[in-house]
């Protein structure tokens, strides 16, 4: 076993969502699973603003179309290690605030790295032992 990391396996989950239900959204998965990652909590990723593109087939609440429709929409991705129950909680909960009639939801099988607390901190290349980057939040700052 690597003494500078560990490995935990779970799901890595994307949700395609328009921008203005990503707010709702995430609190209703917030509700459900913290989203902790070691010691913070909160933990996502989502991408800019991007393009869906479908087609409705008509057999849902929409009407069949010819073309391909396009939507503005992001990439919401999260990382849980939730299952049975719990993971079924967290799912309803997207489909609960979700705007789509199918939300489009992945479940990626996926293991991540988590840092040993307390190891490596005098690295130079932490952003604490350097001059502090524009990307550094306020409340993290010297």
């Amino acid at each position: 076993m690597p003494e500078r990391y560990h490995i935990e396996s779970g799901l890595r989950i994307l949700v395609q969502l328009p921008a203005e239900a990503l707010p709702r959204v995430e609190a209703a998965v917030l509700g459900c699973d913290p989203l902790a990652h070691g010691d913070y909590d909160r933990v996502s990723f989502h991408s800019a603003a991007g393009v869906q593109r479908f087609r409705s087939r008509g057999g849902g609440r929409n009407r069949a179309t010819e073309q391909t429709l396009e939507v503005a929409c992001l990439e919401w991705q999260i990382f849980t290690t939730a299952s049975g129950a719990a993971l079924d909680a967290l799912i309803r909960a997207i489909y609960a605030a979700h705007p789509y009639e199918e939300p489009v939801i992945h479940l990626v099988p996926a293991r991540r790295c988590r840092h040993r607390r307390g190891m490596d901190e005098d690295n130079p290349n932490r952003f604490w032992n350097r001059d502090t980057a524009d990307w550094v939040p306020p409340e993290h700052r010297a």
